[in-house]
């Protein structure tokens, strides 16, 4: 049997089909995927709805861990560093935007006017948090990016671990394992009916519920980063992630400065976390230590792996898949068993599965190396034009 011969799965199919394309539809397809996605809490099937809590909440949670999977996913897919502490940035984030917005926190930097006054005050926090987790992924990087593979994992998921104890155990700055409380929010559409906007959790009737505004708002964030990463694996810095995740030291021979875009790797998906931590801690209004646990990193790494690495597209699904399934099954009983609380063990069998039968993932990204592939192979099967004998 011949390689084009080969019997496809649905994944590899679907991506074979989608590489076929031309840029301009991708781009049509793109435009009313998302449209239709954006569509989904204002009218939900009902097969897909989750009635034991609202599919709004539910939708704007997963844009948060998608957005936590495109950037897990540069880490992990895109440079193959192992990081099982991605939580840690996640948990920066948060309490970035919790210190100087909560009036629990002796950082509080709410003013009546000017660049933190309550209207402005997460959207002033968002670039500030991002700016802290790329700080934060910088230091860590520097001294332990040179270590590889479990070395590597262990300093991570320490890192995470630290982290989260220095939130508990902080009381003077965090409020220990209390929390920080009343958290800024984005205060858009306000009213007599919403006096603090759509944003707030007052908002909490109907479709149009304050759920389903900060999942647009994540889908809009979703959309940039999409770009944003997808340019820079379409340029150098993307070729030579490629070229270290698939052999580090034959990359170096070749003169990549392995290190260098590691690190830049690494920056890049702390920062990308930072934003989810921040939207995070405007939509809960509430940022606690237990929140950030190991449990939840692996639930991160889970998405990409079950998505397929290296494949942005492929996470987000495996970040819907992260989200849905536990929400959907909330409330659904079998043998006296609520099988909401049984999510663990679902993706545990789902992780031993796929490593046995999809070890890349549902949706495996494409190892292609040359900027412009698709044109050299066409160029290449072009049969060369004969010249005519001169007369």
């Amino acid at each position: 049997m011949s390689v084009t011969d080969k019997v496809l799965a649905p994944g590899d199919r679907l991506r074979e089909w989608w590489d076929g394309l031309p840029r301009v539809q991708k781009w049509a397809f793109g435009v009313v995927l998302f449209g239709a996605l954006a569509l989904l809490p204002l009218y939900t099937p009902p097969f897909l709805d989750t009635p034991g809590i609202s599919f709004g909440g539910t939708m704007a949670q997963f844009a948060m861990v998608a957005i936590i999977a495109i950037g897990l996913n540069v880490v992990v897919g895109q440079a193959g560093l192992l990081d099982l502490g991605y939580v840690g940035f996640y948990a920066v984030g948060a309490y970035t935007v919790a210190l100087l917005t909560s009036p629990n926190s002796p950082w509080n930097k709410l003013s009546p006017t000017g660049f933190f006054s309550a209207p402005w005050a997460w959207l002033s926090c968002v670039p500030l948090a991002m700016a802290m987790t790329a700080l934060a992924g910088l230091i860590l990087g520097i001294p332990t990016l040179r270590l590889r593979g479990d070395y590597l994992a262990i300093v991570t998921l320490g890192f995470g671990e630290i982290i989260r104890l220095l939130a508990d155990n902080l009381s003077d700055i965090t409020n220990g394992p209390r929390g920080l409380s009343r958290v800024a929010f984005p205060r858009l559409g306000e009213s007599e009916k919403l006096p603090e906007g759509v944003f707030s959790n007052g908002n909490a009737s109907g479709h149009a519920n304050y759920g389903t505004w900060w999942f647009w708002l994540g889908l809009v964030l979703i959309v940039i980063l999409l770009l944003f990463v997808g340019n820079l694996e379409r340029s150098r810095v993307g070729r030579a992630w490629v070229a270290i995740r698939e052999d580090e030291d034959a990359a170096e021979v070749m003169g990549v400065n392995t290190f260098r875009f590691k690190l830049w790797a690494f920056v890049i998906g702390a920062a990308i976390g930072g934003l989810s931590g921040a939207l995070y801690a405007g939509q809960v209004q509430y940022v606690a230590p237990p929140t950030f646990n190991i449990i939840n990193s692996m639930l991160f790494l889970c998405a990409v792996v079950l998505g397929g690495q290296g494949n942005k597209l492929g996470v987000i699904f495996g970040a819907f898949v992260i989200v849905y399934l536990p929400n959907r099954l909330l409330g659904v009983h079998f043998l006296g068993i609520n099988l909401g609380d049984l999510k663990y063990l679902f993706f545990g069998l789902a992780l031993v599965v796929m490593m046995i039968f999809r070890p890349e993932g549902l949706f495996p990204a494409r190892a292609q190396l040359l900027a412009y592939g698709r044109a050299a192979h066409n160029w290449l099967r072009t049969p060369p034009v004969e010249k005519e004998p001169a007369a």
